[in-house]
């Protein structure tokens, strides 16, 4: 995929982040994401600092590297997400649109961010967005490139992914077949769908 049609997907994402997150009631910013110890105004704000991301912001980040990258961003997050809900909104309505991620990665991690972070909200609140499968495929292939970071390190020796609704499997073992956008959310450590039964 093109690297403007890959930009064209995360700011798709990070839009319809923004219009389901002006929805939310107070209750539900409070409830806890898909990412471990986040609530849903945690993730969402970690998700749009990525734009924000310049030379300065990135310097004062790193930081607190030598806690590991992982704790990190968990820090970074929990701090974001202490921000009152306008601001966090704000953000959004400022960022969303900007074709612009950390300066440190290349223009597929910020649609890795995009995708999941934004499943990570909505999912546990019974809330969707369409995600298409060649954005999410895309996605996944640099993912699993990083499981170290994502915890699913030996995913691919123990399992065959294989999406339902795009020409895309990785892996060997015990199969799973599951729309692609499943199957990215598997690599990176989210609950999936479960390996057939041999």
């Amino acid at each position: 995929m093109k690297r403007d049609e890959v930009w064209q997907h995360t700011i798709a994402q990070r839009v319809a982040l923004r219009e389901a997150l002006h929805e939310l009631t107070p209750d539900e910013w409070e409830r806890p994401s898909l990412c471990a110890g986040w609530r849903v105004r945690d993730t969402a704000a970690h998700a749009i600092a990525s734009p924000q991301m310049g030379w300065t912001a990135t310097a004062r980040a790193l930081g607190g590297a030598w806690r590991g990258y992982n704790t990190l961003l968990f820090r970074d997050g929990l701090r974001r997400g202490q921000a009152p809900v306008a601001e966090i909104l704000r953000q959004y309505d400022e960022w969303a649109e900007v074709p612009r991620g950390p300066v440190t990665v290349t223009h597929v991690e910020p649609l890795i961010d995009a995708i999941v972070h934004t499943q990570d909200c909505l999912r546990p609140l019974g809330r969707t967005v369409e995600v298409p499968p060649e954005a999410a495929a895309v996605a996944a292939d640099r993912v699993l490139l990083m499981t170290f970071l994502f915890g699913t390190r030996g995913l691919l020796s123990r399992t065959r992914m294989v999406a339902t609704d795009t020409d895309w499997a990785r892996g060997s073992g015990p199969e799973v077949r599951a729309p692609m956008i499943d199957l990215l959310m598997m690599s990176a450590g989210r609950p999936g769908p479960v390996p057939a039964t041999p």
